[in-house]
């Protein structure tokens, strides 16, 4: 494993402008609430404009409201009747006239709560899972499949027009936009889950209202949406695997019996030993049939307190794996200061693309393998490999190396930078595994790049990008505008920080007097997470 000197990177802060607020009968309402989020870093020359006639309602004031689309995380844009204001609500769905009360404002837009549904949305269909309605998780599940991804597409279009900055002409013309690409799995797709223990059931208030009791038992579940603290007790989750609802509901029969003595982990008080259950699918390499791992996370170490658990568990067939994560901090992270096998082994296995990935407890892997394979195609098809082995590849943000990996066959060699340590070190067994030799893994904070990075790998022919969700750092930005490698495939989890980075690499900042080299060649969305409002895309950028 490599890693990068530490001269090499001394910290840097950069604070470029937040985004202006634009005319609200464009696009205000969804860029001034992906300002508040996560475009922090925007163009500074884009106008800046403010409707001196808008209607501000107060905090607390009833409306009634029209839902016209949905926006950034889910919510539905709405606006309201006669005054055309645009307030965000969670849970809205396109064509839902109803009666909201404003919580907040933030800046040009209103935040509410929906009270009562007048008009149901188009296309709502009956969600399948009980929790829909109560879970953070599945959003849209109450809006049909073919709606979902019309919205995610619609969303993806009009932050690269508002955001990044091409015309809708530029997009049609050059056939630049590409349909988003849905995913044929719709649940069950999910190979890995996180659920929460907590001292007290969780229940909405209308169920309280209809006279169920929230706090007669502890809960092993998922956050209510908005809340550190409350947990919403889930049986079963209609997004991961089969085996691993299996496990879920074997646990939840028996973790409660006051004989085994195991007590749920309080955020408040501290106090308490069962923290988190993860869950994880893979596939056995040779039969296919699917491999579980099971991860507790606990505040101290204990495997007697487990003991039973770990029986439990370990009579299932798909269960290979059991591990105790150690958590001894107050922080609501599920990654352990130590990490123990508690049965079996201390990873699962999944082919992606022909290649062999040994995937452990705190590995980062790609949520949804079948999508994945979808997802992979695109980004090899838009690097647009000779085949001839001569070309260089530089995997930014590589993670475990999987992109990079199912490159490196193609190329002359592979070089991924990746800023966590465990996650490298994966990289490099993968690469063993598969036996490729021709990758080179780096450990180093990308965000915080000087004028020496860059020394230590060729000239690329391709560049593959694929931040987390607040985009490139602009250090990083201005790198690549120098380095000026023929191919940049971006990929992005974020369609908002990718319309920015876009902008910058295409068309320059101005007040920084960095001019932009690329062509923006191709955006595909990709449905990676159906029922949630998550999109990834894959862009292909060209040298001018």
């Amino acid at each position: 494993m490599a890693i990068i000197p530490n001269q090499c990177f001394r910290h840097l802060r950069i604070t470029l402008p937040r985004i202006p607020k634009l005319p609200s009968s464009s696009f205000s309402s969804l860029s001034c609430s992906l300002a508040q989020e996560d475009l922090e870093h925007t163009h500074p020359d884009s106008p800046n404009t403010n409707n001196p006639t808008s209607y501000f309602p107060k905090r607390g004031q009833t409306l009634e409201l029209v839902c016209e689309s949905l926006a950034f995380k889910g919510k539905g844009l709405c606006k309201v009747t006669d005054t055309g204001f645009v307030v965000m609500c969670d849970r809205a769905l396109p064509g839902e006239r109803f009666i909201g009360r404003v919580t907040r404002k933030k800046g040009n837009y209103a935040e509410v709560t929906k009270l009562k549904t007048i008009t149901p949305p188009r296309d709502v269909v009956d969600a399948p899972c009980e929790y829909a309605l109560y879970c953070g998780g599945c959003k849209t599940q109450n809006l049909s499949y073919e709606a979902q991804i019309r919205a995610k597409e619609e969303q993806v279009r009009d932050l690269v027009i508002h955001v990044g900055r091409f015309s809708q002409k530029e997009l049609e013309l050059h056939g630049i936009m590409k349909p988003i690409v849905p995913c044929d799995i719709q649940f069950h797709y999910r190979n890995k889950m996180e659920f929460s223990f907590g001292p007290n059931k969780w229940l909405p208030k209308e169920l309280l209202l209809e006279g169920h009791n929230g706090s007669e038992s502890y809960a092993l579940g998922l956050h209510a949406p908005g809340f550190f603290d409350k947990i919403l007790n889930v049986d079963k989750c209609l997004l991961q695997t089969g085996p691993a609802n299996k496990v879920l509901e074997a646990i939840q029969d028996c973790w409660r019996d006051p004989q085994f003595c195991l007590s749920p982990y309080n955020v408040r008080s501290h106090l308490g030993f069962l923290k988190h259950l993860m869950l994880r699918t893979g596939r056995h390499v040779s039969t296919g049939l699917p491999e579980v791992m099971v991860n507790f996370v606990t505040s101290s170490y204990k495997p007697e307190l487990l003991k039973p658990l770990v029986d439990k568990v370990a009579s299932f067939p798909e269960v290979v794996s059991v591990v105790n994560n150690v958590n001894t901090s107050v922080g609501n992270t599920s990654v352990g200061e130590e990490e123990h096998t508690l049965y079996g082994k201390s990873s699962i296995a999944e082919i992606l693309r022909g290649l062999t990935f040994q995937i452990s407890a705190n590995s980062f892997f790609q949520t949804n393998t079948h999508q994945a394979e979808v997802l992979y195609k695109l980004i090899e098809e838009c690097a647009g490999i000779r085949g001839d082995g001569s070309e260089v590849v530089l995997d930014l943000f590589c993670g475990t190396g999987t992109i990079g990996l199912t490159l490196a066959r193609s190329v002359r060699h592979v070089y991924g930078y990746e800023v966590v340590p465990q996650a490298i070190t994966d990289a490099c067994l993968n690469a063993k595994i598969n036996d490729i030799q021709n990758a080179t893994f780096v450990q180093g904070d990308l965000n915080k790049i000087d004028e020496n990075f860059g020394n230590n790998f060729p000239k690329p022919d391709i560049v593959i990008s694929d931040p987390n969700r607040p985009g490139m750092h602009m250090k990083l930005i201005k790198f690549l505008l120098n380095l000026k490698a023929p191919r940049i495939v971006y990929v992005s989890c974020n369609p908002a920080t990718c319309a920015r980075d876009l902008d910058y690499l295409c068309h320059g900042v101005t007040e920084q007097n960095i001019e932009g080299c690329y062509k923006l060649k191709s955006i595909q969305p990709v449905d990676m997470f159906p029922h949630t409002p998550h999109i990834e895309c894959v862009c292909l950028l060209e040298l001018c």
